[in-house]
């Protein structure tokens, strides 16, 4: 089964989607463009998360998992949780 989420102008749209295909596999993509595959235990629990998001939350997920949510602002951010 195929599931693509696609992006629409909203706020908090990064540019990401993703792809489930039958194999298992999670294929997310920024701007068209694979930015990373996922399999076995980690796309299942991508995908999890990805479904019970909404949509900014889905983004900032596909952002993290890629490894491009660095703004800037993670020192500060990490520094509040610990708090």
């Amino acid at each position: 089964m195929l599931n693509d989420r696609a992006s629409s102008p909203v706020d908090g749209d990064l540019g990401f989607t993703y792809l489930a295909v039958k194999s298992g596999a999670v294929f997310i993509r920024r701007h068209g463009q694979v930015a990373s595959e996922l399999r076995g235990g980690k796309a299942e629990a991508c995908l999890k998360k990805l479904r019970a998001a909404s949509f900014s939350q889905a983004q900032q997920i596909m952002a993290r998992v890629t490894g491009n949510y660095k703004r800037g602002n993670e020192r500060t951010a990490r520094d509040r949780a610990q708090e």
